[in-house]
Formats: structure tokens, sequence, C-alpha cells
């Protein structure tokens, strides 16, 4: 016989818990040093990578075609493509190239290109970084060079305005990334900007951009009314479903729930100081659309056991029908959960958050299945039942 776990004596409890969750999420979104760190998505502005490395030589094609340099983290191609000369690929593994001397000696290997370099040959380096100049301007990471930190990043920018600066990778890669507001001066203006501040504080030669992009208001808010659609749009078909297949008092328990499991994971993404993007309203759709599942699976059961234990009371038929998929609630989540832990420690950036926002909705999930959910179906059953018996009596009387 399976131990039917009183959950309901919990609810109440829960409900306390849920609500002080809430508060302290309130209070982080509108704390000066808290509050939603708005992703390039979501606030008009640029986004740069940038990358402090001194300069190592420039490259120049003059032949013809066209040529397509693509530098990595252990090997340097190059592909002159074009109707005369068809397609001609180079590669320099920076293992067989340890100095600057064996790299250019391979490079003026290629006809029609020209290297130049201030750089003694006998100069040794880490990687090479490329820049977006053209001709193309290569940069390199001494093996000694010294990481840079990320007050003095944020110090040389304060100039700018609240500019965001997150550090990309080890403190030996020296990469981060800048966000700054738009100022209507665009892009160019704006990137032109950073460049320049940071060449002023760290000297001439020394910074590589490696990515630049630039959202405008109108796709910023564009793209925020989207993503209030989309999650309104859930929740509504979630209400739409659950009203047509059980009650209308199941509908609002599951809502609830899952606005809830909602609330509690933006609370995490406010104070872990996380990237709000697209990225993160993905998670949050996913999470929504799993943790709807959990609960349906507790309602279906509280269906078959009331056909099986008619006389029984409801909040009996409650505990036993939560007691009863509680197994394969936990385990389901757990399997679920282990498979996204992967991505978390195994990966990084954006896909690092997505699999921590996951997370989080995931075990809150099962919380707010069980706690929240099936605590507010048991309230509105009482209620309803207290005002039938209220009503009962009054008829009782003037009879």
């Amino acid at each position: 016989m399976k131990i039917i776990i009183p959950f309901s004596k919990y609810f109440m409890p829960a409900a306390i818990v849920s609500l002080i969750l809430t508060v302290f999420g309130i209070f982080g979104l509108f704390h000066e040093d808290r509050g939603i760190n708005m992703g390039i998505d979501f606030q008009p502005g640029l986004l740069q990578e940038v990358q402090f490395a001194p300069a190592a030589f420039v490259i120049s094609y003059e032949g013809p075609g066209n040529i397509n340099v693509s530098i990595g983290l252990s090997q340097m191609d190059i592909i002159l493509t074009g109707a005369m000369i068809g397609e001609i690929s180079y590669r320099f593994p920076f293992t067989s190239y340890a100095t600057m001397g064996d790299l250019f000696r391979g490079l003026r290997e290629i006809e029609n290109l020209t290297i130049s370099s201030d750089l003694p040959p006998f100069t040794y380096y880490t990687r090479l970084i490329q820049s977006a100049e053209n001709p193309m301007l290569v940069h390199y990471l001494p093996p000694n060079a010294q990481p840079i930190g990320i007050a003095d990043v944020r110090a040389s920018l304060s100039h700018l305005g609240n500019a965001s600066v997150q550090e990309i990778g080890s403190p030996a890669d020296r990469h981060f990334m800048i966000r700054l507001e738009d100022d209507g001066l665009g892009s160019i203006g704006r990137g032109n900007e950073v460049f320049s501040a940071l060449e002023n504080s760290f000297g001439r030669g020394a910074i590589v951009i490696t990515h630049s992009a630039f959202v405008e208001a109108r796709f910023a808010r564009q793209l925020s009314e989207q993503a209030a659609f989309l999650v309104s749009m859930t929740l509504l078909l979630i209400l739409a479903y659950c009203s047509f297949r059980f009650k209308l008092q199941y509908a609002l328990g599951a809502v609830i729930a899952i606005i809830h499991n909602g609330i509690i994971t933006v609370t995490y993404i406010i104070w872990s100081g996380m990237e709000f993007n697209t990225i993160t309203i993905a998670a949050i759709l996913t999470i929504l659309g799993y943790s709807i599942n959990d609960i349906i699976v507790i309602y279906d059961r509280m269906k078959e056991t009331r056909r099986i234990f008619p006389d029984d009371s409801f909040v009996n038929i409650v505990n036993r029908a939560i007691s009863e998929t509680l197994n394969r609630t936990v385990i389901t989540t757990i399997t679920t959960m282990l498979a996204v832990a992967s991505l978390f420690f195994f990966t990084t950036g954006s896909m690092r958050d997505f699999a921590a926002a996951l997370l989080v909705g995931m075990a809150t999930g099962v919380y707010a299945t069980i706690f929240i959910a099936m605590g507010f179906v048991n309230f509105w059953q009482n209620k309803s039942e207290k005002k039938a018996k209220e009503k009962l009596g009054i008829s009782t009387i003037k009879t």
C-alpha cells in the first residue's frame, strides 16, 4: 500500500515562503545596485567585444580574387578565391610557427601577399587575434601578458555614461564585453568613443574589436513587445486548455503555479546578474511549457482517484494524487536536470546562462506544482464547499 503524504499541511507555509521570495524579487528589481541586467536585445545601444593585445603585423593582398583570413585558437587559415584562380587554401598551425619570424616566412610564400611588422622575428606569442580592419591588422598575445583588471576597463569608460563591462573567458585572455546605451550618435559614433577611450587608457594599437553590434530603440521596443506577447499567449493557451479539460479552478491553479515559477526564475536572474536577452526568454518559455506537464499528470490522477474513491474528501484525493505521482515527478525532473547540468558545466556564455535558468525553473517547478497549483485548487474547493454549506443552512432556516 502506497504511503499517503499529507502535503496539504504544508500548503499555507509554502504560500508564505513563495510570498517572501516574490517580495525579495521585487526588492531586487527596484534596488539601485540590482535590477534586470538587460541585454543588447532589449536595450538600445552598442555591444562590443574587445581584446587587449599588441599589434603584430598587417596583411594586405593585391592579387587576383579575394582573400579570406580566419584565425582560430590553434591555427591561421588563408583562402584565396576568384574566377581566375579558383580556390587556394593555406594553413599555418601555430605549433609549427612558434615565432613571428617563422610565421612571416610562411606567409610570404603566398604570392601578392604583403606582410609589414615592426616586431623582431624571434618574438613568441600565445595566440593571434584577428581584427576587422582592411588591410587586416593582426594582434598577438605574448606568453607573459598580464591580465587586465575589469575595474580598470570600467574606469576608462566612466565618462561615456552607464557602461556595462563583463569579462569573457579567463583573465589571461584579456577579453571583455562592453555595453553602452544609445546616445544618438549611432553605432559608428558610439563605437569610436569606446575605441578612443580604451586607446587613451591602454595605449595605441593595443585594442582589438572582435565583435560589434548595435540595436536601435525601435527594434528593442518591438522585441520587448513580442516577448511579452509570447509569454501572455502561452499563459492564455494553458488557461484555455486546462479549463476545457478540467475545471476553471484547475486552470487558474496551473496558471498561478506557472507564473510563480517564472517569478522565481526572474528573481534568480536579477540577483545573479545574468543578462536578460532572447536566450533568457527562450529559457522562460521552456520552463513554462515544462512546468505544465507535471501539473497535468497530477490533475489526471485526481480525476482517476475521485472515480475510485467517490466518498473520500477532496483534501485526501489531493494528497493521494500527489503521493502517487511523486516518484514520477521527481525522477523525470532529475533526469532532465542531469542533461541540462551538462550544458551548465561544459559550456560558457549565453548557453551556460540558459542552462542555469532551466535548472532553477525545473527545481522550482516541482515545488510550484505540488504546493502552489494544488494548494490553490484545494483552497478554491474549500471555499466552494463552505459557501455551499452556508447556502444550504440558509435554505433550511427559511423552510
